[in-house]
């Protein structure tokens, strides 16, 4: 697979950005002018209500060739759709045991297109209530063809674990590998390519609020993940007359609207409402160089805040390459029972604390106040092992979707034929050493 990324970016995140595909393409002094330069249409595209503050709002000012309002009706998507968007008894189930997927199969037909290899694991309450999340994993064999995307639900936070996607958007283009990540936020259209054949991932999807850093605190101005390091595309316009296809989820169900040009037909942009994607080996990592297992809430890299301070409605939490030096200290994530639920992929490699069976590819779910922890064979050699220092996780890449809410499974997830019966007996085989009589 090639890392070759051909594409010029605009470094930053949260920054205003402007782009033109042509020179003075961008009205100067005003958003709306009688007339646009090149004959173009202004059109906003809106992130946040009118009246948000400042400091919050987000929006963005598109010079297009047509509007995007000109196409025809929407109707209902004519194929099954494996998306939801309201967790309830209708569509879910849930269940408080520990779960574990082998790698989800990639479809052996060649003509499954991003959109139509997109399914929902789970999630918690409902789109049309901008309240809650859903966690998608997608799995696809063909490039979308004369196809858009868009969610009105809400930001997608797109984790490719196998080939790159060549994403075309209306802001520009952008390439994101496998240990990259890509935010798309609710409203922007885009389309999925595939340089390098069959691709499988991970997508969280949130229904209220938008992404962003987590507050550094006493670590200072530096750290985690650096603003500078995120890349938002810059413009570039197709000028067709050809048939495409607008597909919009909505309220977890797709819908479709056929129009006669391309909807990537944006020569110039200015605004802070824009996707994005960033490297995961970019991360700076902090972690205890004294004793004991920090929280993973130290390898946050976005957050999506819920209305309740210090609580997320999803954490995007990496667990990288990094040193450990801890002494005196069992070294692996110890055992827990948290108040969030934790839904967790492996892009490459082998976590830490699971040998065997959490594999690239696959899931694991433990849902809120659960208990979980590392296996017997971790615990076993973390117990006796000599405390050196050195290096953990190395050409690694794992990652948690953490979430204040509790998540119901959707009965694909529940009785995917992926899905490990067996994951309990990672836990059974752990030795029982208590000894009264000896400190």
């Amino acid at each position: 697979m090639s890392t070759s990324d051909q594409y010029i970016y605009q470094s930053g995140f949260g920054n205003h950005f402007s782009s033109e595909a042509l020179p003075g393409a961008l009205p100067v002094g005003q958003n709306t002018p009688q007339v646009c330069p090149y004959g173009l249409y202004a059109e906003q595209l809106s992130g946040t209500a009118f009246t948000v503050a400042r400091s919050s709002n987000q929006r963005t000012w598109f010079y297009r060739i047509r509007p995007s309002v000109m196409h025809r009706p929407f109707e209902p998507y004519n194929k099954e759709s494996h998306m939801v968007g309201t967790f309830d008894t209708r569509t879910t189930e849930p269940t408080p045991t520990q779960i574990r997927w082998l790698p989800f199969d990639i479809p052996n037909t060649e003509h499954v297109d991003f959109i139509d290899g997109l399914h929902t694991i789970g999630g918690a309450g409902d789109a049309a209530l901008k309240s809650g999340l859903a966690v998608h994993i997608y799995a696809a064999t063909a490039s979308m063809n004369k196809r858009a995307f868009s969610s009105s639900d809400g930001d997608f936070l797109i984790v490719p674990q196998q080939g790159r996607l060549d994403i075309t958007t209306e802001f520009g283009p952008l390439i994101v590998a496998p240990n990259e990540i890509a935010v798309i936020q609710r409203g922007m259209r885009f389309s999925v390519a595939l340089p390098d054949g069959p691709s499988r991932g991970y997508m969280l999807e949130v229904f209220e609020s938008h992404f962003e850093l987590p507050d550094l605190g006493p670590i200072g101005a530096n750290g985690l993940a650096n603003p500078r390091d995120f890349k938002t595309p810059t413009a570039k316009y197709e000028h067709t007359n050809d048939e495409w296809h607008i597909v919009n989820k909505y309220q977890g169900e797709l819908f479709v609207a056929a129009q006669d040009h391309s909807p990537y037909d944006v020569v110039a942009w200015h605004g802070n409402y824009a996707p994005y994607k960033y490297d995961l080996a970019n991360f700076a990592v902090i972690n205890s160089v004294s004793f004991d297992h920090v929280d993973p809430s130290i390898f946050t890299v976005l957050t999506c805040k819920s209305a309740h301070p210090g609580t997320a409605v999803a954490d995007f939490v990496i667990f990288p390459p990094r040193f450990e030096v801890q002494q005196h200290t069992f070294r692996p994530p110890y055992f827990h029972r948290n108040c969030m639920s934790e839904f967790m992929g492996l892009i490459r490699g082998e976590y830490e604390a699971k040998q065997g069976g959490f594999l690239p590819g696959g899931a694991s779910l433990h849902s809120m106040m659960t208990p979980h922890g590392p296996d017997s064979q971790t615990v076993e050699r973390a117990t006796k092992r000599d405390l050196l220092p050195g290096r953990v996780a190395d050409n690694t890449q794992s990652f948690m979707f953490e979430s204040m809410f509790q998540l119901r499974l959707t009965k694909w997830a529940i009785e995917n034929q992926q899905r490990d019966y067996d994951y309990y007996k990672a836990w059974q085989s752990i030795p029982v050493t208590f000894n009264p009589n000896q400190i």
